[in-house]
C-alpha cells in the first residue's frame, strides 16, 4: 500500500477518529468504526493464512467492504499491520481483569500466560515485517511493554501475595521467558508452546512451596 499516512482515519490503537466535520452524524462514525473493526479482523485472518503480504482484495472481501475502504483507513500496509498488532495487544491486556475477577490469583496468572502464548503464536507470520527495519514499527515494542507489563505485574503481585507463586520474578522477566518458550519449533504449533509454558508455571509454583517451607 502506498500513499500519505498523515490521515489514516484511526488513532494509534486502530480506533476511529473524528476525521469528518464537527457535528457529523453519529451513525457515520459508528459505520466507520465497524468497517475498521471488520478490516482488522479480516487482516488478522488473512495474515495468518496468506502472510503479511496477503492481497488487499482478499482482506477487503473478508471484511465485506471495498478495497477503497481499506486504502482509505490504512493507506500503507504497515499502517494495517501496526493496527492489527496493537488491537491484539490491547485485547491481551484487557483479558487480565476478566481473568482476575473470575479466578483465584494463581489460576488467573496461569490462564493469562496461556492467553499471552496464543497472542505470540498469532504473530509468527508477521515476524519478517516487524524486523524489516520499517520505522513504522519502531514504537511497537514500547507499546507492548506499556500495555502488558502493568497488567502482568498486577497478576504476579496477587499470585505472590496469595502464596501461589514464588517471589523474585519481574513482569519483564516473565514476558521474555514465555516469548522464548513460544519460539517456532518445526512441526509444532501453539499447543507445544503452551506445554512448555505450563512447565514454567509449575516451576513458579514449586518455588513458592520451597519459600514457604
Amino acid at each position: 500500500m502506498a500513499g500519505n499516512t498523515a490521515s489514516t482515519g484511526v488513532d494509534s490503537a486502530g480506533s476511529a477518529t473524528s476525521g469528518g466535520p464537527v457535528g457529523a452524524p453519529r451513525r457515520l462514525r459508528s459505520d466507520a468504526q465497524r468497517n475498521i473493526d471488520s478490516l482488522l479482523e479480516a487482516a488478522k485472518a488473512a495474515f495468518g493464512t496468506s502472510g503479511v503480504d496477503a492481497p488487499a482484495k482478499e482482506i477487503a472481501d473478508l471484511a465485506g467492504v471495498g478495497v477503497g475502504t481499506l486504502y482509505r483507513h490504512f493507506p500503507q500496509r504497515s499502517d494495517l499491520v501496526v493496527a492489527v498488532i496493537q488491537r491484539d495487544i490491547d485485547a491481551c491486556a484487557d483479558a487480565a481483569s476478566t481473568l482476575s475477577a473470575a479466578n483465584e490469583p494463581g489460576v488467573a496468572l496461569a490462564k493469562w500466560l496461556f492467553r499471552y502464548t496464543e497472542f505470540l503464536a498469532t504473530k509468527r507470520g508477521l515476524a519478517a515485517a516487524l524486523h524489516s527495519g520499517d520505522p513504522a514499527f519502531d514504537a511497537l515494542p514500547g507499546y507492548f511493554f506499556e500495555r502488558l507489563g502493568p497488567v502482568l505485574g498486577s497478576l504476579l503481585e496477587a499470585a505472590i501475595a496469595s502464596g501461589e507463586i514464588r517471589a523474585g520474578i519481574s513482569p519483564k522477566d516473565l514476558l521474555y521467558a514465555v516469548a522464548n518458550l513460544s519460539l517456532p519449533v518445526a512441526d509444532e504449533g501453539v499447543a507445544y508452546s503452551q506445554r512448555m509454558v505450563a512447565l514454567l508455571i509449575d516451576g513458579l509454583r514449586y518455588g513458592a512451596e520451597l519459600q514457604r517451607s
